[in-house]
């Protein structure tokens, strides 16, 4: 993970680099004069060699400091800071719903796998995976606000506020984790040791819960974590939709702004949570499935 996390820092670096526009002349605003913007320019390191900014970067890096944001008047670090609680509790209701709703959803089909059920299941998927969730956003609107009124348009606070976009991130990330525990339980269901624990005379149910259901769980894990990394920087737009004050919504205010350093550690932020969850996905192989041992 280490030398994944120091070239997607370098890429990062240089790619914000060659953006145009002088954040200099940004802070400046249209007021300020030539002499102030070689000043703030000079107090930045935009002047400096590219080598030398690249250092300074990566040690300002590793004391938490990104740098001042422009828009929100408060070091980046401070910005992030109080905008991950909410992306990260956006992103941890969505799975909680997830794997509520999905894992039983897709063993359901495939017990059965050309049984009404199954078919149901099926048709559902390929509608939530059809619909952009920004569009559920919308439709979520118009019915919980618009014609019954139970819940807030948009903000961020109690757990209310998180009811809608927490149904939008959620939809296609059922969709896909059902299909994935439809087809991963059916592979296994079809194994000759499922056959021999059959013969044997356990249930149903037995064979389902103590021989099928942990190795299937291995790749709906890895499913939800992807999809969990991806629910990091994908929430943007719902964000938006709702003015949910994560971290989301602080991205593209600063990309509207043009807010240099804020985008670089929102970015950073991402690029981090990725790689973490990643990781975490790998360690919780062993835990889910007993044939996997890491030495």
């Amino acid at each position: 993970m280490l030398p994944q996390a120091w070239l997607t820092v370098s890429l990062l670096f240089l790619l914000f680099r060659l953006v145009p526009g002088d954040p200099a002349a940004l802070i400046a605003g249209p007021g300020g004069t030539q002499a102030q913007i070689d000043r703030l320019r000079a107090e930045l390191g935009l002047d400096a060699p590219l080598w030398a900014q690249y250092l300074g970067f990566l040690r300002d890096l590793a004391r938490g400091d990104l740098g001042p944001s422009l828009s929100f008047g408060r070091p980046v670090a401070a910005v992030v800071a109080s905008r991950v609680g909410p992306t990260l509790a956006l992103m941890a209701a969505s799975i909680g719903l997830t794997v509520v709703v999905a894992v039983p959803a897709g063993i359901l089909a495939a017990v059965r796998p050309l049984g009404p059920a199954s078919q149901g299941v099926m048709a559902a998927t390929i509608l939530l995976l059809s619909v952009p969730n920004f569009l559920v956003g919308l439709l979520l609107m118009d019915l919980f606000v618009v014609r019954l009124g139970w819940l807030p348009a948009a903000g961020t606070g109690g757990l209310v506020f998180l009811i809608m976009p927490t149904l939008a991130v959620a939809a296609r990330l059922v969709a896909l984790v059902s299909r994935t525990t439809r087809a991963s339980v059916v592979e296994i269901l079809g194994e000759d040791y499922m056959r021999t624990a059959r013969a044997k005379g356990l249930g149903a149910a037995a064979r389902l819960l103590r021989h099928a259901l942990r190795p299937a769980l291995v790749p709906i894990v890895t499913m939800i974590g992807l999809q969990a990394g991806y629910l990091l920087g994908g929430s943007v737009v719902i964000e938006t939709l709702f003015a949910y004050q994560g971290l989301g919504q602080a991205m593209i205010n600063a990309v509207s702004m043009r807010d240099y350093f804020l985008v670089q550690g929102i970015a950073l932020a991402y690029v981090v949570g990725f790689l973490l969850l990643n990781l975490a996905v790998d360690l919780s192989y062993a835990l889910v499935d007993p044939r996997i041992r890491y030495t």
